[in-house]
């Protein structure tokens, strides 16, 4: 009888043994960083938002008279023309306001102390205008053009292709001066354009360089 009764407690004891060990087991901590890493962090899988995979509407195809259209308006041609009049109306105004400012427009050399009347001035303030506008138009339609000749030749979207632009342009332009004119506008346009490049890709690059919204 007390054997049967210890083998009863051995067997109760073994029973609960498990249960008895299992509190004192300690399960390891939940790591909250690495979840919030993999969920909002550096480690968050990034999805394509394309319109296909978004349910979004289907692009349709493009007719042959926008990508005719889009060709043109890519080509050399198209670009120059487009610089051309920008130029001209760049050219124009700049023209104007320097006549402006210029207090001998208007005046006549063989009397320079007869006072210009109004339509003299305005007269003037055309002609160098006029006179600016064409240059402003001749420089960008040949700088224009010949940057595009050259990016598409190399194949490369880069600042040196406004550098080699510019002195083409700068070199032809001086170039009716005689060689030194040439040679001194072919470095002066190539500064000139590396300058305004890096500029332009530095602002595009970083528009705001402490990297804070300002507050007004």
């Amino acid at each position: 009888m007390a054997a049967s009764m210890g083998e009863a407690g051995a067997a109760a004891s073994d029973l609960q043994g498990p249960a008895s060990a299992a509190p004192d087991m300690e399960s390891p901590p939940i790591q909250y960083s690495l979840i919030l890493e993999h969920l909002i962090g550096d480690k968050r899988a990034v999805k394509e938002l394309s319109p296909g995979i978004m349910g979004g509407l289907p692009v349709p195809m493009k007719s042959d008279e926008q990508k005719m259209i889009e060709r043109g308006m890519e080509s050399c041609a198209f670009k120059a023309v487009l610089a051309c009049v920008g130029g001209f109306v760049l050219g124009g105004a700049f023209g104007v306001f320097t006549a402006g400012i210029d207090t001998n427009v208007g005046f006549d050399p063989k009397d320079p102390l007869r006072t210009p009347s109004a339509r003299e001035v305005l007269k003037d303030m055309g002609q160098r205008g006029m006179s600016y506008a064409k240059n402003f138009a001749v420089i960008g339609a040949m700088f224009s053009c010949t940057e595009c000749v050259i990016e598409s030749h190399r194949g490369v979207s880069d600042w040196k292709n406004a550098v080699y632009s510019g002195c083409v342009t700068g070199g032809a332009i001086g170039f009716r001066a005689g060689l030194k004119a040439g040679v001194l506008g072919c470095g002066g346009f190539a500064a000139f354009s590396a300058a305004i490049e890096y500029y332009l890709r530095t602002l595009k690059r970083d528009p705001d360089p402490r990297g804070t919204c300002r507050e007004f």
